[in-house]
């Protein structure tokens, strides 16, 4: 884990961390099972890059892609989680964090990797913002240079989860698919389309991409106090 000193402020209100405020909940331990497919999908390859993606915007990648990070360093895991979302990112109001630096000026201004990552309240987690939004996210996302971020997270991090933008709006997830270990789509189940999930699907396979499995959102469980559901399934 890079070492640094831990430099908050604080802008806006958290976005469901529910595996950090309520980690005995049902919920929560959907996404601990999440964590535990994820590291039992591959048997022979060490999964340590996972990107997390949609089909379309509102599907809750983001919000998964926290609390999957959270369940991470909960269980000891030193984790990063990196927001590459450079159209509308999202984790710096999640974690309370401002968003002058991050993946776009590490990227641009060859900025040191230490001086982008920052501490959140969870421990083992740590955070890489956005940065500013850049005129040409995807071009950035696919440079050698992003690559080289990833690989340098990866020998630093036991985990590194990546949010990115739904697959059906840019190519970025699918530029990001091609140089990380594994991809988790979440779907919305009460707005769910079968041609769209399909859709995103076959731009995953067109990239080579190791679709680790789905993550089926609002999907309403048999108890009465809880409808709030994550389940996770092979494709």
């Amino acid at each position: 884990m890079f070492g640094k000193k831990k430099t908050h402020t604080y802008v806006s209100g958290p976005r469901q961390l529910i595996v950090e405020k309520q980690p005995k909940s049902p919920v929560s331990e959907q996404f601990r099972t999440i964590r535990t497919n994820i590291m039992y999908s591959n048997i022979d390859t060490e999964i340590k890059t996972v990107l997390v993606t949609s089909a379309t915007p509102g599907a809750g990648k983001s919000t998964t892609a926290a609390n999957v990070a959270i369940a991470y360093a909960q269980s000891g895991k030193r984790t990063v989680l990196i927001d590459a979302d450079m159209r509308r990112p999202t984790m710096h109001y999640t974690f309370e964090m401002t968003n002058q630096r991050g993946m776009s000026t590490a990227i641009v201004n060859d900025v040191p990797v230490e001086n982008i990552v920052r501490e959140t309240e969870i421990e083992n987690l740590d955070l890489v913002t956005s940065g500013p939004i850049p005129p040409n996210p995807s071009e950035l996302l696919s440079s050698r240079k992003m690559a080289h971020l990833l690989k340098t997270f990866s020998m630093h991090y036991d985990m590194v989860i990546i949010d990115s933008p739904p697959l059906l709006a840019v190519t970025d997830a699918q530029v990001l698919s091609k140089i990380t270990d594994g991809t988790v789509l979440v779907t919305n189940v009460a707005e769910n389309n079968r041609d769209r999930l399909q859709d995103a699907k076959n731009l995953l396979d067109k990239a080579d991409a190791n679709i680790l499995g789905v993550v089926m959102n609002n999907k309403k469980m048999d108890t009465k106090k809880d409808d709030y559901y994550y389940y996770y399934g092979s494709e």
